[in-house]
């Protein structure tokens, strides 16, 4: 058994030969791009396990061990965690914990020292926690951010934002329903197995796979008819997991939408961007930006061969080009406006109305100063650019029952039926993006 080890601050270290012995928990977020990760974790010797429990006990514990004023995704991913070692399903004296510190300004920042004192307070002090950052906040001996690993990370990313785009189009036409889940199932598992291989995630494997992909969801038989476009937003765990938003994707299926989810990638660029932001505003040292300009040079081309090759099917909506996300928010808000999800939150919302989905949920934890600012504060905004647009902002909280939150969104959703049913053209493949719209004239708000 690894013996424990503690730096000079106290920390509990995660070890080398913790590496070889210690099953590692990764709480989730994204069910098909962190399964994808999961398997990258893997293939580099990590004992990785995304974690599925839910339920009330998850509440309940995050609650128990985590002050109530915290954040609601903290008090989820927390509460996750503490339910999986209380399940008995794990030892905890061989058992570490995974999670992402931004080092930003909101309260994500402090997760990993709240997970920390959940575990003491929980009696899980041998229980080691890894911080996943690229600022160097914190190190451990027994696990590295290599750049293979990277890499294979940021492919995952890339493709779990395809099979969520392309699941997401096809679903609410299929004529036999589950068909685009099981295509989603049969993908995650070859490329799983392609990672295994160390393969997989190369520029032109990456290219070759997507086209792959997209063919085979077009082969999958719809019935288009006229459905109601609701665009997700919001605070990025609450808008995509299942667990934070209240299943909040299955609701809409009930009730017959084709939901548009923007992808995680177009979050990993905004954080590289925000660096040459920063020193573009504020001052710093131009390494600093030309790095950052590199690695967004890399990610770029990722984006592109998943727009080159979800744009040979006619019958699917392409996603925009990040900076074309960026050219929205022109006139809308400062990029200088960088605090949780900042400008981009914005932008998103302008892409999908741009992208034809003027029906749009703004998903927030009750009391996320950012995300009330950029979310909720803008859509005044942009109603008054987007006249048709149909938005309603929705907090998430344990105090928050999900019956008002349904029925504000029902709400919405009658709102968008009537505008529907008001349209008399029938139903056609998406129509192709207009060129970026400068809103320069208009003013601007900032943070």
């Amino acid at each position: 058994m690894a013996k424990l080890q503690y730096d000079k601050q106290g920390r509990l270290m995660f070890t080398q030969e913790m590496r070889r012995e210690y099953t590692i928990l990764v709480p989730n977020m994204a069910p098909i791009h962190f399964r994808i990760l999961e398997s990258v974790l893997r293939s580099h010797g990590y004992r990785a396990v995304l974690l599925h429990n839910c339920g009330p006990s998850v509440t309940e514990n995050g609650l128990k061990y985590v002050h109530n004023d915290t954040c609601y995704p903290a008090l989820l991913v927390i509460g996750q965690m503490i339910d999986a070692l209380k399940s008995g399903n794990y030892d905890p004296d061989r058992t570490a914990l995974l999670l992402s510190q931004t080092g930003g300004g909101c309260r994500a920042s402090n997760y990993i020292h709240l997970l920390r004192k959940a575990l003491h307070r929980a009696g899980f002090d041998q229980v080691p926690v890894i911080s996943l950052n690229v600022s160097g906040l914190e190190k451990n001996k027994g696990f590295r951010l290599t750049l293979p690993l990277l890499r294979q990370a940021m492919a995952a990313l890339v493709y779990g934002d395809l099979l969520m785009l392309l699941s997401n189009q096809v679903k609410p036409y299929e004529t036999e329903k589950g068909q685009a889940m099981a295509m989603v199932e049969t993908w995650s598992q070859r490329l799983v197995q392609q990672f295994e291989q160390k393969s997989g995630y190369g520029k032109k494997e990456i290219a070759q796979n997507m086209g792959e992909i997209v063919r085979d969801f077009a082969r999958i038989p719809v019935h288009m008819t006229p459905k109601v476009k609701v665009g997700v937003v919001g605070e990025i765990y609450v808008k995509y997991s299942k667990l934070g938003n209240n299943d909040l994707e299955g609701l809409l299926r009930r009730e017959d939408c084709e939901v548009m989810i923007p992808g995680v990638l177009n979050f990993v660029m905004y954080c590289i961007e925000n660096n040459i932001t920063d020193v573009e505003l504020y001052g710093g040292s131009p390494i600093k930006a030309m790095v950052a300009k590199k690695i967004m040079d890399y990610l770029c081309g990722i984006e592109k061969a998943m727009i080159d090759a979800v744009s040979q099917e006619p019958r699917f909506q392409a996603p925009s080009p990040f900076y074309h996300t960026k050219e929205l928010s022109r006139g809308l808000i400062g990029s200088g406006c960088k605090m949780g999800e900042g400008w981009l939150l914005t932008a998103e919302m302008a892409e999908l109305i741009d992208a034809g989905f003027q029906n749009i949920i703004c998903t927030q934890p009750f009391g996320c100063l950012p995300n009330h600012i950029v979310g909720k504060g803008m859509i005044r905004k942009l109603k008054e650019i987007y006249p048709d647009s149909n938005i309603v902002p929705i907090d998430y909280d344990p105090s928050a029952t999900s019956v008002n939150q349904e029925n504000r969104i029902k709400l919405m959703l009658a709102i968008a039926r009537e505008n529907l049913e008001k349209k008399t053209t029938p139903l056609a493949y998406p129509q192709k993006k207009q060129e970026p719209v400068s809103h320069a004239a208009s003013s601007s708000a900032t943070c």
